[in-house]
């Protein structure tokens, strides 16, 4: 059973880990779309049950897929889901200069946030999305009014509740003076532990809850990554051959943790991070049900302080070679 708490000071309760639909649309190599619809039933049966989409994640078509998984059982999922990553051409944004090897396209005006809204809708087939994300900051839009033109969507009933993702900690006390912000997305794993720095002390200041991206770290974390020609993990700069090589020396103590309790180093990674604070919501993703069901079984797992306190040691911040995406 997957422990039930608050989204943020004033959210609703969801349970501790969610499920990351991204994986549905080919990042790691092609998609099965009847695979893909049974990991998304896998996952709300295992309790997973916040699925986190974008409407850029397979230019919308993550979030139709989600549509067509929860027909007939919408209140069995609380659907978070982002907008301001353009992915149709016809559309304008402002380029984010990433470190793997790709510029992302944004646009976070209120008009473009209020068009995306409706064709989320659209594709969700729902009248109202749970958590509503801006993606990334747009460079040459104020935080304020993107922030403005979502707390609109609130007032509207379309949304219930708003969350920024990839965004600094000043960027969320200026947009949390706007209207209350639930969740922050951000990646956060052993992989990468720059958020405990200074974003997470200002979240739990304010009250608002971390939901954890790649908290696998792209499945580095699950023990035997296997990198495919059609897998855009290529573009990472951490699973290059030579860093792959050498990420895997230097985790190799954190997996023989793993394989002494006897659990998945997934299974760790993951019960690492929910021990970091009740407001810590990881979402891993995988198409493979028995993955998720592995996953899943990470809730149960109880860590003494101690050996928090030695994985802490063995895989400080910094510790992965290879730049992050921002």
């Amino acid at each position: 059973m997957i422990e039930q708490r608050p989204l943020g000071h004033d959210g609703p309760e969801i349970g501790r880990l969610g499920y990351g639909a991204m994986v549905l649309e080919g990042f790691y190599g092609p998609a099965e779309e009847k695979a893909s619809l049974a990991a998304l039933h896998k996952a709300l049966e295992c309790g997973l049950t916040m699925i986190d989409t974008a409407d850029a994640y397979g230019a919308g078509n993550n979030e139709t897929l989600i549509s067509r998984a929860i027909r007939g059982r919408r209140h069995d999922a609380f659907i978070a889901t982002k907008f301001g990553v353009v992915f149709d051409p016809k559309e304008s944004g402002r380029p984010l200069t990433t470190n793997w090897a790709f510029s992302l396209n944004i646009n976070a005006t209120p008009e473009y946030a209020r068009r995306a809204l409706d064709a989320s809708l659209t594709r969700l087939n729902a009248d109202h999305i749970d958590l509503w994300y801006a993606h990334y900051p747009d460079p040459d839009v104020a935080i304020e009014e993107t922030v403005g033109a979502m707390a609109d969507a609130v007032s509207a009933g379309k949304v219930r509740y708003l969350g920024l993702s990839n965004v600094t900690a000043e960027q969320v006390r200026r947009a949390h003076k706007v209207h209350p912000i639930s969740a922050v997305q951000y990646e956060y794993s052993l992989w990468r532990r720059e958020a405990e720095s200074e974003l997470l002390p200002t979240l739990r200041e304010l009250g608002i809850a971390l939901v954890g991206w790649s908290p696998l770290g792209g499945g580095f974390l699950a023990g035997d990554v296997e990198i495919g020609k059609d897998d855009r993990r290529r573009a990472n700069p951490r699973y290059s051959t030579e860093n792959l090589a050498a990420n895997r020396d230097r985790f190799a103590p954190f997996m023989a943790i793993a394989a002494k309790l006897g659990i998945s180093p997934a299974q760790l990674a993951l019960a690492w991070l929910l021990h970091k604070g009740d407001d810590i919501f990881p979402i891993p993703g995988t198409r493979k049900s028995a993955r998720i069901v592995e996953n899943a079984a990470a809730a149960a797992v109880r860590l003494e302080p101690a050996l928090i306190q030695h994985i802490d040691e063995i895989a400080q911040p910094g510790l992965a070679v290879g730049a992050s995406l921002l």
